[in-house]
C-alpha cells in the first residue's frame, strides 16, 4: 500500500461524522484490511447481527439468511482493503454488500420456484388461480428488487435500512452520517423513482 493510500485509510483526509460505535468499527475494519484477525473478530461481532437482520427481511427465511450472513462476512474479510472510510461508514459498506447478496439469493430462489411452478402446476391439487397468484406475487417481488438495484446507492441504501433493516429516520441518518432532512429527501426521491419503475415494470 503506498503512502497516499495509507494516509487516506488512516484518516488524514476529512471523513463524515460518525457515532463512536461506527467510528470504532471503521477503525477495526481498517486494521482487518492489514490482516488483523482480532480486529476482524470485532467487526464480525458488531455487524453480523445487523447483516443477519437485513438478510432475514429480504429473504424471509432464517436458514438462507444465515448462509448469506456467513458469505457476506467472509467477503468482508477478503475484501476489507476496498473499504474507504472517507466515503462512508463501515456499517453502510457492509450492509450494502449484504443487500446485494440477499437480492442475488432472492433472484436465484425465485427463478427456481418459478421453474417448479411451471413444471408442477398440473400435478397439484390447488386451483389454478392459487398457483397464478403465487407466480404473480413472486413476479412483483422480482420487479421490486430489480428496481431497487437500479437506484443509485445514495437513494437505495436509506430505503434498505428503513424498510428491510427497520431503522427509523434518525437511525438511518446516524448510520449514514447524514442529516435527517437529507435522508428524508433521499427516501422520498428514492420511493418516487421506485414507484415509477415498478409501475412501468422496467
Amino acid at each position: 500500500m503506498d503512502h497516499d493510500e495509507s494516509d487516506t485509510r488512516s484518516g488524514t483526509r476529512s471523513r463524515p461524522e460518525r457515532s463512536p460505535g461506527d467510528a470504532r468499527v471503521d477503525e477495526l475494519l481498517t486494521r482487518a484490511a492489514d490482516g488483523d484477525e482480532q480486529a476482524f473478530a470485532g467487526v464480525y461481532d458488531a455487524l453480523a447481527s445487523p447483516v443477519m437482520g437485513l438478510a432475514c427481511r429480504v429473504l424471509r427465511d432464517e436458514a438462507q439468511a444465515e448462509e448469506v450472513t456467513q458469505d457476506v462476512m467472509v467477503e468482508v474479510w477478503r475484501t476489507a482493503d476496498r473499504f474507504r472510510p472517507e466515503r462512508g461508514a463501515a456499517r453502510s459498506w457492509v450492509l450494502t454488500l449484504a443487500h446485494r447478496r440477499a437480492v442475488d439469493r432472492v433472484r436465484s430462489v425465485t427463478a427456481g420456484r418459478a421453474r417448479e411452478l411451471r413444471t408442477g402446476a398440473r400435478d397439484q391439487d390447488r386451483p389454478f388461480d392459487t398457483v397464478a397468484e403465487e407466480v404473480e406475487e413472486r413476479e412483483e417481488h422480482r420487479v421490486v428488487f430489480r428496481c431497487l438495484a437500479q437506484l443509485s446507492e445514495h437513494l437505495r441504501l436509506p430505503l434498505v435500512l428503513a424498510y428491510y433493516e427497520g431503522l427509523t429516520y434518525a437511525e438511518v441518518a446516524d448510520s449514514l452520517a447524514a442529516p435527517a432532512g437529507t435522508i428524508k429527501s433521499r427516501m422520498r426521491q428514492g420511493l418516487r423513482r421506485l414507484r415509477e419503475c415498478v409501475e412501468t415494470g422496467s
